[in-house]
């Protein structure tokens, strides 16, 4: 009686196991998105530590602007306000969900706007080790995704899935992400390159709650595994519901930033 009770049990564990529904990679990027939609626009102070593979550092502050757009990827316009030498530059970006983001960089040392072709879109952002294309906003449409599995970073649960990039022109041949299981923010993302050999970690940290829905980290770290260097973004003064609409993500507004 009791092995026949036994294998009753088995069986239906094996018979639930069968029927259980496994999360995709897809659904939780689809989750991640729907956890972050409905910010409008928003503003923040930012400070740039570039630190070489000898340790020495070079610190550069920015501040930015960003706004939602409905039924296409986010505008974002990043100025760099010291040191002197970078003092007015200013990055500008139109993401999109489908085909390639138009990106901009306005030059005040020769007074003009040059546009970042989507082949040298993996080129570094200002001496950084983030890429053109790493500054742009992660939308859904871009990559194709594959569940890995479930495990801690950061102290936190996370899922673990593999994404992989749509465009021809990315410079990786796929990245490594890990959403948070209970608010699907990200905690981590490895960048692997065309070779698949492992380029860049990419850490946040230090989170904080907006409007009681928007997790953003106060911190984000770049490290080049490759090359030894790393970049540092530390995020201050992030507002939400600032008065921005399209015209202030034109050429002449790029030019005119401040």
């Amino acid at each position: 009686m009791k092995t026949a009770l036994k294998i009753s049990t088995v069986i239906s564990i094996i018979i639930i196991t069968a029927f259980a529904r496994v999360i995709t990679g897809l659904e939780i990027a689809q989750e991640a998105e729907k956890s972050d939609n409905g910010w409008i626009s928003s503003s923040n102070i930012l400070t740039m530590t570039l630190t070489n593979r000898k340790g020495q550092k070079t610190t550069r502050h920015m501040h930015g602007y960003f706004m939602e757009v409905e039924g296409d990827g986010d505008m974002s316009m990043t100025i760099f306000d010291t040191p002197v030498d970078v003092k007015g530059t200013a990055s500008m970006i139109y993401t999109h969900k489908i085909g390639d983001d138009d990106q901009w960089l306005y030059l005040p040392a020769i007074g003009r706007v040059k546009r970042i072709s989507s082949s040298n879109k993996s080129g570094p952002f200002m001496g950084s080790e983030f890429a053109f294309e790493d500054l742009s906003s992660q939308e859904l449409e871009k990559y194709t995704y594959k569940y890995i599995s479930e495990e801690l970073m950061n102290g936190e649960e996370c899922y673990k899935v593999e994404r992989y990039p749509v465009s021809k022109t990315s410079g990786y041949k796929r990245n490594i992400v890990w959403y948070n299981k209970s608010n699907y923010r990200f905690e981590k993302i490895e960048f692997y390159d065309r070779k698949d050999d492992l380029l860049k970690s990419l850490m946040y940290s230090n989170f904080k709650l907006y409007l009681s829905k928007y997790w953003r980290a106060s911190t984000m770290k770049m490290v080049n595994h490759q090359n030894g260097k790393e970049t540092l973004l530390e995020f201050s003064e992030i507002k939400f519901g600032i008065n921005l609409t399209k015209d202030d993500f034109s050429q002449n507004a790029l030019k005119r930033a401040k």
